[in-house]
């Protein structure tokens, strides 16, 4: 017989003390999603009034030739206007996109007790490793449908000594190869702005460099709720792979050329990443 979960205490319990997050709920084959993860409305995607993201990847490749500044062009327009775009030949293989992916998977599918060894406020990796559900789940009124396990980068050392096991020195060449991609959009962006600076304050304006693995199971009622719910990222470049199933929305302001505010779906596409301007680089 399914689990039920008669008051919010106990629903606590099973997903963040006990550690068992959002995929212990969907393991359990509920008919409806717990009441704790329904959003209000006015938090929900109306799919129906939203339409998809039709602009072509820019390729990275051609900032090596004749087409360097058409691509330079492309880069500082989207980062104006929308903020989200997403690039192709970008120097990360496609076979360790592939590999990350599948890593991510085979993490959340962990027997329990060998993940918990990496729960926020229970591992000894804690600066460096954090293992956690919803975003705030002991103060937020709504929880959302997502399980994440966050890796903070401040020396491969420590990498290797704390990340998991499963994923460590995946992560750590998937996040030298993106770093130099990165580094190369920050400069674009920077030079566009008419500022000239040296090497060591780009690494500052890059900022720390973590990487999440984020998980969303498969849900009984989708529609009320969100995996990631409206937000903007704090940092200066968020990168970011989607698999084939995607589902990330981007809000239009309400001067864009529709005239009136709109999500867009950003849809996957195969081998690309998707690059988000955060607040600092906008600041």
């Amino acid at each position: 017989m399914a689990l039920s979960f008669n008051t919010s205490n106990s629903l606590y319990d099973f997903v963040v003390r006990e550690g068992n997050g959002v995929k212990g709920v969907s393991d359990l084959g509920l008919p409806e999603v717990p009441d704790r993860y329904i959003q209000p409305p006015e938090e929900r995607i109306n799919k129906q009034e939203s339409r998809t993201c039709d602009a072509p990847p820019i390729d990275l490749s051609k900032l090596n030739g004749l087409e360097h500044e058409k691509v330079v062009d492309e880069i500082v327009r989207a980062a104006e206007t929308l903020g989200f775009f997403q690039v192709v030949n970008h120097g990360v293989p496609l076979e360790l996109l592939e590999s990350l992916k599948h890593t991510a998977h085979k993490f959340f599918s962990l027997p329990l007790e060998k993940k918990t060894l990496y729960r926020a406020g229970v591992s000894p990796a804690g600066p460096v490793t954090r293992l956690a559900t919803s975003f705030v789940p002991e103060k937020e009124k709504t929880w959302e449908w997502k399980d994440y396990i966050s890796m903070i980068y401040r020396s491969d050392e420590e990498a290797l000594q704390y990340w998991p096991n499963l994923c460590r020195e995946l992560v750590l060449e998937y996040l030298k190869l993106s770093s130099k991609m990165v580094r190369g959009i920050v400069e674009i962006l920077i030079r566009n702005l008419g500022v000239t600076i040296d090497d060591s304050k780009t690494e500052q304006i890059m900022g720390d460099k973590v990487v999440n693995f984020n998980y969303y199971p498969p849900c009984p009622n989708p529609e009320l709720t969100v995996g990631l719910g409206r937000h903007s990222d704090l940092g200066t470049i968020t990168v970011l792979l989607q698999d084939e199933i995607g589902g990330l929305y981007v809000k239009m302001e309400e001067d864009n050329d529709a005239g009136k505010e709109e999500w867009l779906l950003i849809p996957p596409i195969p081998g690309a990443l998707v690059i988000n301007i955060g607040d600092i680089l906008q600041v």
